[in-house]
Order: C-alpha cells, then structure tokens, then sequence
C-alpha cells in the first residue's frame, strides 16, 4: 500500500535499467522505491518541471 499523500504505480523497466537503479539506491543506503523518486524529481527539475520546493520530502 501507499504511504499516505503518495499513489502508488506500476512501473516496467528493463532489467539492467532496474539493476542500475538497485545498485546506486544500495551505494547511497536508499530503497529502490525511494530511490526511483528522487531519480524523478531531479529529471522533473532538471527539466523545469518543478516548482521550488515542490516534490520535496524524505525519500
């Protein structure tokens, strides 16, 4: 189940993207979950996509 305040999605990747994802979410002590949405909201960012601020929290 979703924490509360998020929506949980499924997601299809391949297998060496998701291998990738679950060796930088291992060196930075993160769950590939948590991971995965900082990956998100740096893009998001990166791209404008983002307000100030928005899409920030714990992960």
């Amino acid at each position: 189940m979703a924490s509360p305040g998020k929506r949980a999605f499924l997601l299809r990747v391949k297998p060496e993207v998701l291998d990738a994802v679950e060796r930088l979410a291992a060196d930075e002590l993160r769950s590939v979950n948590a991971q995965l949405e900082v990956l998100v909201r740096e893009g998001l960012a990166k791209r404008g996509r983002l307000k100030k601020g928005e899409g920030e929290g714990k992960a």
